[in-house]
């Protein structure tokens, strides 16, 4: 019995390719520097699934920044600002459409479906001109095969490229994406042509757009592309790859029926549903590749379930075509955990890791095949056991707290939850949360006003997000007062000294609304998890995010609780120290929920109205303290929200109520805020308005200021609003010319009266020498258009 492994993370087990990306960034180190690492990393991969016994080892998911700006370069599809003049494609330009550079910014970057992890979003347009530009996936396989490793290559698919990318700047709107497929299934055909005399034998094409809601038209695509790759594709294995959600009946009978495919991979954990369209007609003499652990989580697989579900699909697909998967690529969890030795022993008995992961699908195929592990499925059944049994799992206080308050006007809902990958129908009683209880009293309007009154702030305030520079400094005190090499008063003095510097640059800038810049926090998730009950932390559970930057997502395991407050002392110390407002600095609740790891034992919804309840009490606390004005950031609310529109309104509903939630019992005069980032907003933008919250900041800058088309399209909005000015994701510093471009573009479509001006995202991966340029401009801007705004009265 066969297995695979849709993908594997990148970064390293001790995030060995971050640190030698960020050395070539910063000029430290060379090209050959990087690229010993990565082909160091790449080898210890694929011998690992070698030796393993994985069967279907992937190649080509490895990369410097994004599988999908890959694609663009094995494509060409470089932007004109890049000044690329062909040939093969080198660091320099790869980078420069990753980062930016000095004089031109950085390609959007937008979430990966509904994950954490960010992908370079292709900019395309009918003068676009494709050439074979990046011969990445062949030299990939050959690596391997000089190996003595046997790989599958991945490319994402054509038609996925496709629907993931973006009309160019200047082009219009309504350019039709998909029309360019026949400008790009040449160069297709050149990269299969090249496998084939490498010695390929296998090929994976990921189509993760199958599982969303697709038009006719869109699924059209999906057969004439491959139909017009068939010839090529003569004498491969042709694997269609697809994760992240059920794939609906249209999409299944479209992928099911293309030519020249020989084999179909689903994801059977998030994709439960699947299964009933598999069992009833899956095709005969196909490959099934069956996605049943998962990719996603870091959770120890149900072996016995699994198995089961496995031996059931033998009767489908054959014994020997059925192989046995992940569900989805194992770059969305963490690499292996074997380096937790500071680990509690019971939690992490029932966790599986990247490198855990492959042991258990390999174990799984072992058993269909007869050859059955008894020892580890009896250590496997063992732990799951005690998980369900653990007393650290449940808190009855957290429980009733949110059954009484549990949710949504006295309404009921049914709702189909997956546990343990079986569908079962759960009944939520929503019944106390009522009126001032989730809903603050009076309307944003009148809030606005009676704040205005108490902080007397100019039009166009200016802010930032939260973070400033994480200094390599600030870093090495964190980490010597964890070690507890420092003393608490020595720690304590140290972050006051950084907040007093952080407090004095800004009143310099002369900025507004003041922020401490968290120099206490290492992870604006992972800070609040570590000072909450129910959660567990890892030593190098890294996960990547985009380029080189990397998470350690807490473990959610258990009923959740907050056991003492936890800013109220960084805060009311930054606010003492300047007469301008500070805001204090909290992360929501569906932003924790959705950048942990979450516990798999009970719905979503449920967690994350227990962080709500414990995020409340912080904001509580942070008013009774004095401080006015209270930033809730929930960065992840947008990537939460299911791949299909079906069951959109659920989620809006839960994860809106849990933000309201947070801040429903304080007072008017009490400004709240909130920021999110890196996400198409358009289509939630009436979620958005129903947070209630008193302003908004939100990232604009970097996604080519689609956001304000909304409100170019009529939508109204009532409540202060900071569309960001400028990208702190590239080096580049903006001129004050263009940030006062940006703001006449939003006053275009925005009152003067609610507009707040502040960067895109926190600051806290820039170096000091980008920042205070930047915002010195950003300041610069804001006052030279108050200027025009007073001559123009």
């Amino acid at each position: 019995m066969a297995s695979h492994i849709v993908g594997y993370p990148r970064m390293g087990p001790k995030r060995e390719l971050k640190f030698a990306l960020e050395s070539f960034w910063d000029g430290k180190s060379s090209a050959e520097d990087l690229e010993k690492v990565a082909t160091d990393l790449k080898s210890s991969i694929w011998k690992q699934m070698s030796e393993a016994g994985i069967k279907y080892i992937p190649s080509n998911t490895f990369s410097y920044y994004d599988q999908v700006l890959d694609t663009t370069a094995m494509l060409g599809a470089v932007p004109e600002r890049y000044s690329w003049t062909g040939g093969e494609i080198g660091l320099s330009t790869y980078f420069s459409m990753a980062r930016g550079n000095a004089t031109v910014p950085a390609m959007e970057m937008t979430k990966w479906f509904d994950t954490n992890y960010h992908f370079i979003v292709p900019e395309l347009g009918p003068s676009t001109k494709f050439s074979y530009a990046s011969h990445k996936a062949v030299s990939e396989y050959k690596e391997a095969k000089a190996l003595g490793i046997d790989t599958v290559p991945v490319l994402i698919g054509p038609v996925s490229y496709l629907l993931l990318s973006k009309p160019a700047k200047g082009v219009e709107k309504s350019f039709s994406l998909l029309s360019l497929l026949g400008s790009i299934l040449p160069i297709y055909k050149e990269v299969v042509a090249e496998l084939k005399a490498a010695g390929a034998s296998w090929i994976q094409f990921d189509e993760p757009t199958l599982v969303k809601d697709l038009d006719a038209h869109e699924l059209a695509a999906f057969s004439s592309a491959y139909a017009e790759l068939e010839s090529a594709l003569s004498g491969l294995n042709v694997l269609i790859e697809t994760y992240f959600a059920d794939i609906p009946a249209e999409s299944y009978k479209t992928l099911t029926s293309l030519s020249g495919v020989t084999a179909y991979g689903f994801d059977l954990i998030r994709g439960a549903k699947t299964l009933d369209l598999i069992r009833s007609s899956f095709p005969s003499g196909k490959y099934l590749f069956a996605g049943v652990v998962d990719g996603r989580n870091i959770w120890a697989d149900d072996l016995a379930a699994s198995l089961s579900t496995l031996q059931s699909l033998e009767a489908v697909a054959g014994k020997d075509k059925l192989v046995v998967s992940t569900s989805c690529s194992l770059m969305h969890t963490a690499v292996d955990l074997v380096n937790e030795t500071k680990l509690d022993d019971e939690i992490k008995s029932w966790l599986a890791f990247a490198a855990q992961k492959v042991v258990e699908v390999n174990a799984l195929a072992k058993a269909l095949a007869g050859q059955k592990d008894e020892a580890y499925f009896a250590a496997n059944a063992a732990a799951l056991a005690s998980r369900k049994s653990s007393p650290r799992v449940t808190n009855e206080e957290v429980q009733k707290a949110v059954s009484n308050r549990a949710l949504l006007n006295e309404c009921f809902f049914w709702m189909l939850v997956h546990i343990n990958s079986k569908p079962e129908i759960h009944f939520l009683q929503a019944a106390a949360l009522k009126g001032s209880d989730h809903r603050r009293a009076t309307n944003v309007s009148a809030r606005l006003d009676a704040q205005q009154k108490k902080l007397n702030l100019p039009v166009l305030p200016t802010t930032t997000i939260g973070s400033f520079p994480q200094t390599v400094e600030l870093r090495r005190v964190r980490r010597e007062y964890k070690a507890k090499k420092i003393s608490e008063e020595e720690y304590v003095s140290a972050i006051k000294e950084e907040i007093s510097k952080v407090v004095k640059i800004q009143e310099e800038l002369d900025i507004d609304v003041l922020v401490h810049g968290e120099p206490e926090r290492n992870d604006m998730v992972e800070y609040f998890g570590e000072q909450l009950s129910g959660f567990a932390f890892t030593a190098n559970g890294w996960v990547q995010s985009y380029g080189s930057r990397c998470v350690k997502p807490p473990i959610i395991y258990g009923d959740v609780s907050r056991p003492n407050p936890m800013t109220v002392f960084w805060s009311k110390m930054a606010q003492s120290m300047t007469s301008r407002p500070m805001k204090g600095m909290l992360t929501g609740p569906v932003t924790i929920l959705n950048w942990s790891f979450v516990r798999n034992d009970q719905p979503r919804f449920e967690t994350c109205y227990q962080i709500a309840l414990a995020i409340k009490k912080e904001v509580e606390d942070l008013e009774a303290a004095g401080i006015q004005v209270i930033q809730i950031d929930e960065a992840a609310l947008r990537e939460g929200l299911p791949l299909r529109k079906s069951e959109h309104a659920f989620y809006l509903d839960w994860a809106v109520h849990s933000f309201r939630i947070t801040n429903c019992g304080v007072q008017d005069t009490t400004q709240i805020h909130t920021h999110m980032c890196y996400s198409n907003f358009n289509d939630i933008i009436h979620s958005i308005i129903d947070m209630d919250a008193d302003v908004i900041t939100i990232e604009n800058s970097r996604s080519d200021e689609k956001l304000l088309s909304v409100f170019r399209e009529g939508v109204k909005y009532g409540a202060g609003i900071g569309p960001g000015v400028y990208d702190i994701h590239s080096p580049r510093i903006p001129s004050t010319e263009e940030i006062a471009d940006r703001i006449n573009k939003m006053l275009a479509v925005l009152d003067t009266n609610i507009l707040w001006v502040n960067p895109d995202c926190g600051l806290k991966t820039r170096k000091y020498t980008e920042v205070k340029p930047a915002l010195t401009n950003m300041v610069s801007a804001t006052k030279l258009i108050r200027t025009q705004l007073a001559s123009a009265k």
